[in-house]
């Protein structure tokens, strides 16, 4: 067979497996199979780069390069839906749209609302040309090469009853498998663990490598299709028609009349959610014909013809059995509630943190009490309460430690905090470790070459006690029984190439405590070196713009700690670096110092990071939300009406690109 033909067969054999897999849920070929097609079709495409295709399946798999994402206006403004709590205020919107169409009778198409990341698609000719996420309603960020990666959405649909062109909305979810085996991957390796699905699937999406969200197994459900030629009036037709060109729909959907369906079908998922693979909150109303929801039309923040119906956080009641601790890489120590095992919104729950001592006490825990934990909004469930009628006869208060679980230290615990501090940060194991991991993390030094469980291994068997004992390690150390050569060589370079990370991240990557991103990034700029920072005085350091008493004390008090700066000279002596570079230097000015800027609007010459990168340089200070404190707004095209409006009403200036560039003249 032709090779051309052949490519084109197999993209449109794999682009139909997908869909009978990852939508239908109903395979036809074995993985093995299904494997020996794309490799075969890689293959082919290696062959004939000419044929490129964007939308090819090979294209699923995602990038290792970094992305900048821009901003883009979304074609019809991506509003939020007023929320409701009870069953009376449905009727009371229910009885607003009647009115609202004078009598007239209308169906209600009966929805489940997923708990995800809201996502438009836009498709022209059968084809996904641009995935964006929801923003400020206005505008957002173009996610189209990461969104590629979700085999659930067609990149190419079948059949061709579909408009020519089209926007179709839905939410970006992470199944409760995939986001459960992700936390247990993070807990074992001591990192941070996501909130609940919804967080990890932004986190995910809106990662700077498509690789790695390939990686996650995302999912979508796909519920509100736009354009100017939908098949029919009807919103739940329309979606019926979506599922047959190829769109991943909720199979719970139902259009109903009366009142009374719509509190039966709210009570039914109320429950039977719980079975579902994805995270839900809530119920969507939505008036079904279109006709009827253009006369109804919108408040300034939400359409009239839809409404969200709210579930109530899920609660249960289990034993608690024991409290553990948990030492992080700052020395905070976190007590850990571990509890018989119970069901909660879909996921199996034993633990729930405890926060502090304080938070200990204000529930008078004993250990065997019956603890109520919920999780509401937030999957990392929480203890709510106790019920003490089951309080056993026997039960004991739970006692706050006096010493480091890990290393024996005597705890301490700061004024005006809440937390207790293991002091032994030279000699704790999970401190070292955590101060390791965190020196080698993508924002820091990127030495993407080593993980948590590599960084273990290397404290286990005595390679490193502290960062920079990683630029003494060679190849013969790591190469184990010599069959890992190549990966011992990459290790080795990794951390070679990370002497040219800039200064300000280098300052990050020293993990002072309270010291963030921003905060280091502002003290590199202002010091410009290493040196000038450890001499510092408490008056300099808080005469940078952002760095108050709390920052300056602890940077003080790590430049104080001689071992620290034992470190720091060998950091020296093996390269990293330690001042600005005369590039950043030149740039460095005071041209905006004192003023606070927002960001506003899609930009042509420079994006938005960029813009909020030259506002740091030049000594101003980026802003979320408009204040009467606002110096002025850095607008471009399409500026969100809501922060115009407040702009106009406070007398804020709006300046554009080209007044701004000329003011910090660039």
């Amino acid at each position: 067979m032709d090779e051309k033909l052949r490519i084109e067969q197999l993209r449109q054999e794999l682009h139909d497996h997908n869909h009978r897999y990852y939508v239908l849920n109903q395979p036809t070929i074995s993985d093995q199979e299904f494997d020996r097609l794309m490799r075969e079709l890689q293959d082919l495409e290696a062959k004939h780069p000419e044929l490129y295709d964007p939308n090819s399946p090979t294209q699923r798999v995602g990038s290792d390069l970094n992305q900048e994402f821009r901003q883009v206006a979304h074609k019809y403004p991506m509003l939020s839906l007023a929320n409701t709590y009870s069953e009376q205020e449905v009727a009371e919107w229910y009885e607003s749209v009647r009115k609202g169409l004078g009598g007239d009778d209308f169906d209600v198409c009966c929805e489940m609302k997923y708990d995800g990341l809201s996502i438009s698609l836009t498709y022209e000719n059968g084809r996904l040309i641009r995935a964006v996420t929801r923003g400020d309603g206005v505008q957002g960020d173009d996610v189209t090469e990461n969104v590629k990666t979700i085999r659930s959405i067609p990149l190419v649909l079948t059949g061709n009853a579909y408009p020519q062109e089209f926007e179709i909305r839905g939410e970006i979810l992470m199944p409760w498998v995939v986001f459960e085996r992700l936390n247990a991957e993070r807990e074992a390796a001591e990192e941070p663990l996501f909130a609940n699905p919804r967080n990890a699937a932004s986190g995910t999406l809106k990662s700077q490598k498509s690789e790695l969200v390939a990686s996650r197994q995302l999912d979508a459900y796909l519920y509100y299709l736009l354009g100017e030629e939908l098949p029919t009036d009807g919103h739940y037709e329309n979606l019926q028609a979506a599922a047959s060109w190829g769109f991943k729909i909720s199979q719970g959907m139902r259009k109903v009349k009366t009142l009374q369906e719509i509190y039966d079908f709210i009570r039914y998922w109320d429950t039977e959610r719980k079975n579902l693979p994805v995270a839900t909150d809530g119920i969507v109303l939505k008036v079904n014909s279109q006709r009827q929801q253009r006369a109804l039309g919108f408040t300034a923040k939400s359409p009239r013809w839809a409404i969200a119906y709210k579930f109530k956080a899920e609660r249960a009641c289990t034993r608690l059995n024991e409290v553990t601790y948990q030492v992080g890489r700052t020395g905070a120590v976190t007590p850990v509630a571990n509890m018989d095992p119970v069901q909660l919104a879909g996921t199996t729950v034993k633990r729930a943190t405890l926060n502090n001592e304080d938070f200990i006490r204000s529930f008078d825990l004993h250990i065997g009490d019956y603890v109520y934990v919920e999780k509401g909004g937030e999957i990392i469930p929480k203890i709510v309460g106790v019920d003490l009628d089951q309080r056993p006869i026997i039960a004991q208060p739970v006692q706050f430690i006096t010493h480091c679980p890990e290393c024996g230290a005597k705890l301490v615990r700061y004024e005006g905090e809440a937390a207790h501090y293991c002091p032994n940060d030279a000699g704790c194991p999970p401190q070292i470790k955590g101060r390791i991991e965190h020196f080698i993390s993508r924002k820091a030094m990127n030495i993407d070459s080593l993980g948590p469980e590599t960084v273990d291994d290397y404290y286990r068997h005595g390679l490193i006690h502290n960062i920079a004992d990683l630029y003494t390690i060679d190849v013969q150390q790591i190469n184990g029984d010599g069959s890992r050569t190549k990966s011992a060589m990459k290790i080795v370079n990794g951390i070679k190439n990370s002497t040219q990370v800039p200064f300000e991240r280098v300052v990050f990557a020293l993990g002072i405590r309270f010291v963030g991103e921003t905060s280091a990034r502002l003290l590199a700029r202002h010091f410009k070196t290493m040196d000038a920072l450890m001499n510092a005085s408490m008056e300099e350091l808080q005469e940078v713009e952002g760095i108050g008493e709390v920052i300056a004390k602890s940077v003080q008090s790590y430049f104080h700690h001689p071992q620290n700066m034992e470190i720091i000279n060998r950091l020296r002596q093996y390269g990293v670096q330690m001042s600005l570079s005369e590039e950043q230097i030149q740039g460095v000015t005071d041209k905006l110092a004192g003023k606070s800027i927002v960001i506003s609007g899609v930009f042509a010459q420079h994006s938005r990071d960029e813009y909020k990168m030259m506002i740091e340089q030049h000594g101003g200070k980026n802003v979320g939300s408009i204040s009467g404190k606002t110096s002025f707004i850095l607008a471009g095209e399409n500026m969100g009406p809501s922060k115009l409006q407040k702009a106009e009403k406070l007398g804020i200036p709006i300046v554009n690109e080209e007044e701004f560039l000329k003011m910090i003249g660039d």
